[in-house]
């Protein structure tokens, strides 16, 4: 099929970009793509790709913005229940750190989540994944967390492949068996990091050869903050999974600085995510490593805080960054990467070119997938937006609309 007459085709070509090089979109006024099965073949303008194929199956965009999927690379997805309760609770003035330590937040899903049936939690995260698809969302990463215990940690990931292999949207799993410290452990944290390290992670990797044989291992992640683990139970975790063979995530610097991005960088992860708190040196070992520093503008913004990932600090040091939405049941239930996008600009201070692109293809960086999405190029899988304007400034301008009129995926169109 040939998709042609866009005003603005965003290429994004080449690769994840680093520091102020962040918002190179690469146009092609009048532009045109062709797609054979579920990949890209061909990309230019309207004139040279009509005149080279001529009898393509045609689909006519009508002037407006084509852009690759958007990457979401860190979400919660996968969980039961909700926590409306607890939000009016902090607009009553309790602090996160404080409903957490009087048993909810986190713990309150996981007792939701422990008792749901994999059915339940196929079903509740199918309308969640549903809702990201349509607002542009064509692959996410998807944390399990919420059951602290083996058994449920691996019914999450049972229900993530579930739904993967459901389709369309695309799901890359993560590990997050250290989240929180479970209720049965509230003493002995080091006991349960113990569990993660010597229990968990061996038998997720035994597991894993056995229910995903051709799929990638999942990233393993840990919630390095005040509150949850600190900085030698993160490394912990992070270098007996890194030992097993695993990629590596971590949620770092949310609340309060404690190393976690600058281990991030040591070991080689994928991505260290949240960063608010950051410090410069932290930073620094972040941009001079290959470590994608995801920013997650709609956290701050559901718990009214206001500071936001330092994104121009970051990119003045060089840094790679990604945005996501961060959707979970407590701080951040928002399955749109437009809106992330709106508070990325104003919040982060990005341009909306900038954020585009942190969206794309640094977001599918930050998942270790920018070799096959995140850009539209030859060769790579035909996960593409038709938008329902005709200029992308749309993005981040406007919010709380869904600009996506179809999602392409894997060469297939779908009308949200």
């Amino acid at each position: 099929m040939l998709i042609h007459s866009a005003s603005q085709l965003l290429t994004i070509q080449g690769a994840p970009q680093r520091g102020l090089k962040l918002g190179e979109l690469c146009i092609i006024p009048d532009g045109a793509v062709l797609i054979e099965e579920d990949k890209i073949v061909a990309v230019g303008t309207t004139r040279q790709l009509q005149e080279k194929y001529p009898h393509e199956t045609a689909l006519d965009v009508g002037g407006k913005v084509i852009m690759p999927g958007f990457v979401d690379p860190h979400t919660h997805v996968v969980w039961a229940g909700d926590r409306a309760a607890e939000f009016e609770l902090r607009l009553q003035g309790k602090t996160y750190l404080e409903i957490l330590a009087a048993g909810g937040g986190i713990l309150s899903t996981v007792n939701a989540t422990r008792t749901a049936s994999l059915e339940r939690l196929i079903s509740e995260t199918r309308a969640r994944l549903n809702t990201m698809f349509s607002y542009g969302t064509t692959t996410t990463e998807a944390k399990t967390g919420y059951g602290l215990q083996t058994a449920v940690e691996l019914r999450m990931l049972q229900a993530l492949l579930a739904l993967d292999k459901e389709g369309p949207i695309e799901i890359a799993p993560t590990f997050l068996g250290a989240h929180a410290i479970p209720p049965e452990y509230s003493d002995d944290a080091d006991k349960y990091i113990h569990l993660v390290t010597q229990t968990m992670l061996p038998v997720l990797k035994e597991w894993w050869a056995h229910h995903a044989p051709y799929h990638a291992l999942p990233f393993v992640d840990i919630f390095c903050e005040t509150g949850a683990f600190d900085l030698q139970q993160s490394r912990k975790v992070l270098e007996t999974a890194k030992e097993l063979g695993f990629p590596l995530k971590i949620h770092a610097d949310e609340f309060e600085n404690l190393g976690g991005a600058k281990l991030a960088a040591e070991l080689g992860a994928a991505s260290a995510d949240h960063l608010v708190h950051t410090s410069a040196e932290d930073i620094d070992a972040i941009a001079n490593s290959d470590t994608t520093a995801v920013g997650l503008p709609c956290t701050p913004f559901g718990l009214a805080e206001l500071d936001y990932t330092p994104a121009r600090s970051i990119l003045d040091a060089g840094g790679l960054l990604a945005i996501a939405t961060d959707l979970n049941p407590g701080t951040a239930w928002c399955e749109s990467m437009q809106f992330a996008i709106a508070l990325a600009c104003r919040y982060m201070r990005l341009t909306p070119a900038q954020a585009i692109v942190a969206a794309t293809i640094n977001a599918a960086k930050a998942i270790q997938r920018d070799e096959l999405i995140g850009s539209i190029e030859v060769g790579k899988q035909a996960d593409m937006l038709i938008l329902s304007v005709s200029d992308y400034r749309h993005l981040g301008y406007r919010f709380g609309i869904n600009l996506v009129e179809k999602v392409i995926k894997k060469g297939r169109v779908y009308i949200p």
